[in-house]
Parts: structure tokens; sequence; C-alpha cells
């Protein structure tokens, strides 16, 4: 096992942040600390790692110490069969990923009986060697001497069968051939994709893949994931030309003159030293070539994923943080044709109020009806937003909606939600423990009205993965992309904090340091004792210690309670020198929550370097103390007289929000149930590497449509030269 300092050095190098930050963080996180803590409270020593950093850090080093733990078994394996020499040992512990360590260990796995192995246990062993040594002899009469009846090689050219698979097997054992033809096939190999033909037809989607041909070093993670599923489906078939530049086939490929030169073999076409060529163009057409494409497709595969995944966890982010539209009487409308619409009344802490159903469009058009019932719901109940879902029949509710706001001319704003998951939530355990009683489809409506009030605090009610923000989500690895997305989920609920005295069980589970069990045994105590009225409260909670509490306190604020530092983000921890640095100040706490901006705190400059440090991280608190991270609402504005693909046309200057943003563009809702792209290429004048670093998901943007496809359903936009809404 290699040192800790070298794992540090490793970390260090691969999440790009110095020794002594990769050795703290480590160091904070074996000791049972949670990233949202250190991440806020331990920032000190780890010299400011973000959230991000520390996720990569904690997600390498738990990769790291499992392919330690592997290699220590694979050598433990090697040399049991007498076959670990230095060298080999050296190599191994020089591997960095999974993939390759595991290919290098397939030749020794003894799982599986080979042909060289059966030669070897026939004695053909020491023929392997002579042919090896003296290949310019008369091969059959050598063999002769090695016939074994008894192991099953009766005539000479099964004993040359024999030693031929045990020299192409020491070939494959050969790391550092390995290493050199992996070297090759990463900087020149090209993956092609081919359709199957008799399958032509059905394999219409991927289109783009009927004859594609790339360096393998340059495909994008989409374009992997795309071909790996049309190969998973039957519809593609896809190879790795080892050899791109070989123009005459007949003639010694690339990795064959390598493999050559490797093992000092000059290669010519000599009869008197064909048992060398034999050898080489066995070892690389039979073993080698298909074993590389078969790691090479795995590893394209796991950095297809990561890549992804990171995607996913990039967008559901900007999901879990946009702005909330606050505490407000909201109607949420979850549009219907057939099956009607259902409304749900919630009122500013998201409790149900009233419910209904209206039948507004085809085919029952019950239209006055559902106007009546619409306006004594928003009067009776001095409704102050509708939401209404962007899925079947969203415009046609939108524009009902709309009609009957101008008719009652009141300052009501109705904005189109994202439905993403609002089934999955509906259908839930936890959906039917809240309303046991109402229809899925109504407990949908509630769900389109929260996310509109609190998107974070209803979005962490749904499944990840089910929200839909992600490209290829069922393709990757799924483990690793619901360990990443809970950890955005558990980052961004810390980010914004949580209210003791108000949040669900379900939210509270992802506090720092808190998991279901807790989270229920502390709504459990506030419903037998009522509300928290301090932080310190928490130690009451059963099965919360002492470490719980140390990671959750500073993330779960407590309002109007007995300690006016609760309703901070100042940890307990921070409380005696906050009360110091006060009066130092002469300033009360109650002083500082009335009025937070008008507050001066001052720092005396004569004092310890540390305590500077710390007055200073308390001052920036105090001076922000309710500050939301999130920012302010705003909604898109859709085109009344836009409401299908077949009413766009070039040239049309649009407003929408961005859906979906993958490493190839943006996907933006425009209010015609058929989302546009805008290319990497579209986003901005100059070179955009990466569209995260233009927009997120949840942006309003103004885009132009540059291309209309109704036959496939394809709307191209730019946002190129064109002014953007203020952010």
């Amino acid at each position: 096992m290699p040192s800790t300092s070298k794992i540090t050095e490793y970390l260090a190098q691969e999440c790009h942040i110095s020794f002594k930050q990769a050795d703290s963080a480590i160091k904070l996180l074996d000791d049972g600390n949670t990233v949202p803590f250190i991440a806020r409270y331990r920032k000190h020593l780890t010299q400011s790692l973000g959230d991000n950093q520390l996720r990569l850090l904690e997600t390498k080093l738990h990769y790291f110490r499992e392919l330690e733990t592997r290699k220590v078994s694979i050598l433990k394996s090697i040399d049991s069969q007498g076959k670990l020499t230095k060298q080999l040992q050296t190599q191994i512990q020089s591997i960095q990923d999974k993939v390759s360590l595991e290919h290098c260990y397939a030749p020794f796995k003894t799982t599986r009986v080979s042909k060289a192995k059966l030669a070897e246990e026939a004695g053909l062993m020491l023929l392997a060697k002579q042919l090896w040594q003296s290949p310019k002899q008369q091969f059959n009469r050598i063999a002769g001497r090695y016939i074994n009846a008894s192991k099953g090689f009766v005539t000479p050219e099964q004993a040359l069968e024999g030693a031929l698979a045990i020299a192409v097997e020491n070939i494959t054992q050969d790391v550092e051939l390995l290493t050199l033809l992996k070297k090759h096939l990463g900087e020149q190999s090209v993956l092609t994709a081919v359709v199957v033909k008799s399958k032509i037809n059905a394999a219409i989607k991927y289109k783009d893949y009927f004859d594609f041909s790339a360096k393998l070093n340059q495909i994008p993670a989409h374009r992997v994931l795309a071909m790996l599923r049309g190969k998973s489906e039957g519809f593609l078939r896809l190879k790795i030309n080892a050899d791109p530049f070989q123009k005459d086939k007949k003639t010694y490929s690339y990795c064959q003159t390598l493999m050559a030169k490797h093992l000092n073999i000059y290669l010519a076409k000599d009869d008197h030293d064909s048992w060398h060529r034999k050898v080489i163009d066995t070892a690389w057409r039979t073993k080698l070539l298909l074993n590389l494409e078969k790691q090479f497709l795995v590893q394209l595969k796991e950095q297809a994923d990561n890549e992804a995944i990171e995607q996913f966890a990039n967008n559901l982010t900007s999901l879990l943080m946009a702005a909330p539209a606050g505490e407000k009487v909201t109607l949420g409308l979850d549009p219907g044709f057939k099956s009607g619409c259902k409304l749900a009344i919630i009122d500013k802490t998201g409790k149900l109020l009233d419910y209904a159903t209206i039948y507004p469009h085809q085919p029952q058009r019950q239209i006055a009806k559902a106007i009546q019932q619409v306006s004594q719901l928003i009067k009776q109940y001095k409704v102050e937003l509708i939401a209404i879902g962007n899925g079947t029949a969203s415009r046609e509710s939108e524009q009902f909606i709309a009609e009957i706001l101008q008719s009652i001319d009141l300052p009501i704003k109705a904005i189109s939600v994202s439905e993403a998951g609002a089934s999955v939530y509906s259908a839930s355990q936890l959906a039917a423990e809240e309303f046991p009683n109402l229809d899925v489809t109504v407990r949908g409506a509630v769900s389109i009205a929260r996310r509109l009030q609190d998107p974070l605090s209803e979005l962490v009610k749904i499944e990840a993965k089910a929200i839909g923000v992600g490209l290829y989500q069922h393709d990757v690895q799924q483990t690793l992309l619901a360990n990443r997305l809970q950890a955005v989920v558990e980052d961004c609920v810390n980010k914004i904090g949580v209210d003791l005295n108000t949040a669900s069980a379900h939210l509270l589970s992802h506090v720092a340091g808190l998991n279901t069990t807790i989270a229920n045994n502390i709504v459990e105590y506030r419903d037998l004792h009522g509300r928290f009225n301090s932080r310190q409260a928490l130690n009451n909670v059963n099965r919360l210690g002492a470490k719980a509490f140390q990671q959750a306190a500073g993330f779960l604020t407590v309002n109007k309670g007995e300690n006016g530092l609760d309703e901070t983000i100042l940890h307990p921890e921070q409380y005696l020198l906050t009360k110091e640095f006060l009066l130092l100040n002469k300033i009360t706490v109650e002083q500082v929550l009335a009025s937070p901006e008008t507050c001066e705190l001052n720092i005396p400059e004569d004092m310890d370097k540390d305590k500077v440090i710390a007055y200073r991280e308390i001052s920036n608190v105090l001076k922000q103390v309710r500050r939301d991270p999130r920012a302010e609402f705003k909604s898109a504005e859709f085109d009344q007289n836009i409401q299908k693909i077949t009413d766009l046309s070039v040239g049309m200057a649009l407003q929408g929000a961005v859906t979906n943003v993958a490493n190839f563009g943006a996907f933006v809702d425009l209010g015609v149930h058929q989302d546009g792209l805008i290319h990497i290429s579209m986003l901005k004048e100059g070179f955009v590497d990466d569209p995260q670093k233009v927009v997120k998901v949840g942006q309003i943007v103004n885009v132009e449509i540059i291309s209309v496809d109704t036959e496939r359903k394809r709307i191209a936009l730019t946002m190129k030269s064109i002014k953007q809404p203020s952010i």
C-alpha cells in the first residue's frame, strides 16, 4: 500500500489543490465530518475549499482506496501462482484506474482453464521456449518429441497449437507491452459505428451513427452514450480501428510492429522465422486487439458516465437553487384534456386549502362552468399566484387562465412550471402519507403549486434522477448517479438552510449529519413538545448525538427563539466569540438582527491574527443575517400567439426558459411542447468550451429561431448578438 503522503499527493494533483488542503480535507472526512460542515465551518483548515472541490476529493479518495485494496488482492493472487515478478509488481502498483487494473489481471485469473494452462500441464512449456528461442527449425520434428496423448495432445500439430497458446499468453501478460499498445490506441485509434443493415428502418433514431468514425480521444460523452445504447439495442456495431492509417491490410499493422520491436524481433516475410510472426499475429488478432477494444469501450463508458453525471449534477443544482416565488397563496393547475385540469389551492406555508377538477378543453369544453369555478376559488382564497404545469394542454390552459385574469382584473401572475417528476411524487409513499385521501392527479397539482413557492423544498421529495435534467440518465452507472445526485441535494439544502420548526422530515433528512431516523425523531419531538425554542433543544431528540448536533446545528435555524443567534448561519461553537465581538462593538444581538446593514462592526487590528480572521467571518455573517443565496424570482414571458411548433418561423424572436444543459448546448422551453436547442456554437459570440459557463437550468433567455424541422420536431435557436434579460 502506498504511504498516506503518496495518497494525499495524488489526490492533490487530481483535484488541483495544494497538498496541505488535501491533507486537511482527508483528515476531516476520516474524522466523520460532512462535506457541507467542512465547507462552511472548517474552511479555515482547508484554506476555503468549496463543496464541489470537497465532493470531488471525497469521491476520488473513496475510488483510490478501493483501487489500492483491489491491488493488494490481485498481487496476492498472482504471487500465489508463482508468477509475480518485481517488474510486474511495480507495473501493477503504478496503475491508476480500475478498468486497466482488471484487464492487467485478466490473464492471471484462475477461474477459467485456458488452452495455455492445459498445454503447460502437458509439459509443452519447454517446447514453447525452444521454438521462441530457436524459431528457424522444423516445427513438426521438434513438436513430435512433446506429444502427450493422455493430456489431449496427440499429434505434432496439436503440440504446436499448445506451444502457440503458451507463447501468446506470455505476450498478453506483458504489462509493459500492454502499456505501449494502450498509449498508441489512446492517441491514434478511431471508433467506428455502422448500422445493422437488417434493422436499418427500426434504427432511424441512430441515423447520425449509421456510418460514423471519430478519433477515440475526441468523442463527446453524449455521442459515446448514444452509440453504446444503439449497440445494446442491437442497431449498431462498434469497432475500434487501432491503425486507421494502415492502407494495405496485408502488411503488418503498426501495433504488430510495435510488439515486434518490444520483443526484439525483426518482422520480415522470411519462412525461416515464421514462428515469431505467427505468435505475434495470433496474439494481436485473437487476444490483444479484442481485449484492448473491450477495455477502451469500458473506459469510454466510464468517462462518458462521469461527464454525463456531472452534467446532470450541475443542472440539478441550478434547478434546486432556482429562485422561490415566496410565501404566497398559490393555485396549482395540472392541465389535461379528457381527464380535465386538476386544481389545488395551497396557503403561504404550502398547506392544502381546497381542490377541484375543471373541464375547459376538448372534448367536454365546459368553459362557463370552469371559469366560474376558477374565479370563485381565486376570490375565496385571495390567490396571489397561479402555477400551471407545462405538460399536455399547458398552453391551452395558460390562455384559459389569462382570459379569466383579464376579466376579473386582479394583479395575479400565471407562471408555467416544470412538471418533471410531479407524477413520481404523486404516486410515492411520501405523497400517500401526506394526502391519503387525495387522487394522485390532485397531489400532482399540489406539487406544481409548491414547487413554484419553493422549488427546493418540493423537489427534494422526488428521486433526483426522476426530475429529468440529464441526458442518457438511464444509461449511466446508476449507483454513481444516485450518490452524486444525493450529494447535490444535500449541498443545496445546506446552502439554503432549514427552518427547524417548519421543515418536513424528508427535508430534514438531507441536513448534514442527519438521517431519516433522526429526521423523523425531530418531527416526533416537535409534535410532542411544541416548537423548538433553541438549537440546543436538539440535544433532547432521541438518537441525535454530539456528532450529529455538531454537523447539523449550523444549518438548522430557529426563528424568534431564546437566542437570536439561532436565526443566523453561525454555528453554536461560534456563539461565545460572537458575544465577545458584539460586546467589543457595544451592539446587541437584537440590534444586529433588526438592521444588520446599519450596524458598524469594527475589528481591532492589534490583536491575534486568528481572532481577527474569526471576527471577520462573524462580521460577514451578521451583516447578511437572513440572506438567501438564491436569486430574485423571475419567469419567462411566453408569446401567447405561439401555441405549437407549426406557429414558429425562422427569424422569430422569443423568450423562453432553459430546461436542460448538455455539453453540446442548451434546451429551451418556448411554450410549444417541444424544446428548442441552442447549439454550443450559438450561445454567444466567440468560442464556448462549456455551455454551463453561459446558461443554467431555469435561466430566462431571449432567442431567435434559425430553423424548424416539424417532421423531426427539432427547433434550432441562437442567442448570438441578442440582448438578454438582466439576471
